[in-house]
């Protein structure tokens, strides 16, 4: 494998520091962007880190302790954006900080054009660059401060070789005329809504949910609507609030009372009592109400996209 210098990025955490990192970045035609960031313990992702590559500099960018939105002028402006896996650093951009890039090449997505499927960061650095990224720790704590020099570098190490990744990408697909298809996918996916789900769909995603039939499917329904409205209030996983053991126990029984409400799995006394125990009851009549209208049938399939690094 080649054997590469020691990645050099500067710790952006002043909002003067980023001001002028803006600026430059904004001279530039390309920037390579990446995101690192936290859901585990909130419905709403938090930002913890953005790292851009451009021109002869590289930024870590410390979202805690300055203003993300600085960045306005760059991600409005006419220079483009390559990134990677991008699908869920543009929902967490959206979230954060309220806008994206105006123009983006998502490397993986063109790199699907040339045959690859699905391809990792790592992988592509592997193959195309014979370049063996450091490992880091994948369960980092990326809102802690402060970070390890490790882990910054192999944040860095998010963008520090796009460049050069996405040329040899890049002129594949012009030598093999695919690139207008690549770059109309990329735009296709960054005008994507992003944000949440709707919650009339939150029941989809419950664990098991195959396994209902008839009224129970109404009730899993309603009841994981208000779950996930629920989360969304409170800033909380919807699990926090309710697990899907429970929205399965309370669809499969469909209580009537707060007693009944506690016989069902997974639902104890924070759940069937004041506020809370008679929002859910309401939920699940209101599902008991629907079910009454014909069948609920589920998707074929569902399909879930995850970030390959």
């Amino acid at each position: 494998m080649t054997q590469r210098p020691d990645i050099s990025f500067e710790w952006i955490d002043t909002n003067s520091a980023l001001i002028e990192f803006v600026s430059y970045a904004s001279s530039q035609d390309v920037y390579y962007l990446d995101t690192e960031f936290h859901r585990e313990k909130t419905y709403f992702p938090q930002l913890a880190l953005i790292q851009i590559a451009t021109g002869d500099r590289l930024g870590v960018i410390d979202p805690v302790s300055c203003d993300a939105t600085l960045m306005r002028p760059l991600m409005d402006g006419p220079s483009l954006c390559v990134l990677h896996a991008a699908q869920q650093d543009l929902d967490v951009l959206t979230q954060s900080v309220g806008f994206v890039p105006s123009r983006i090449l998502d490397t993986q997505l063109c790199a699907s054009f040339l045959g690859y499927t699905q391809p990792s960061l790592a992988s592509l650095l592997q193959s195309l660059l014979k370049v063996v990224v450091p490992k880091g720790d994948r369960l980092t704590d990326w809102l802690r401060r402060p970070l390890t020099s490790d882990q910054l570098k192999y944040a860095a190490s998010d963008v520090a070789y796009l460049a050069e990744l996405s040329s040899i990408i890049f002129s594949d697909l012009e030598k093999r005329g695919r690139m207008q298809w690549a770059a109309e996918a990329c735009e296709e996916l960054r005008t994507k809504p992003t944000g949440p789900n709707p919650p009339e769909e939150a029941w989809l995603r419950v664990k098991d949910v195959r396994t209902l039939r008839g009224k129970s499917r109404f009730v899993a329904r309603a009841v994981a609507k208000w779950r996930e409205e629920r989360a969304m209030d409170l800033n909380l996983p919807p699990r926090h609030v309710l697990s899907d053991i429970a929205v399965l126990g309370v669809a499969q029984r469909a209580p009537r009372t707060a007693d009944d409400l506690l016989q069902s799995r997974g639902v104890d006394n924070r759940h069937a009592n004041g506020v809370h125990g008679k929002a859910l009851l309401e939920a699940i009549q209101f599902g008991v109400g629907d079910s009454v209208d014909g069948d609920l049938n589920l998707p074929s399939m569902t399909v879930t996209t995850l970030r390959s690094r």
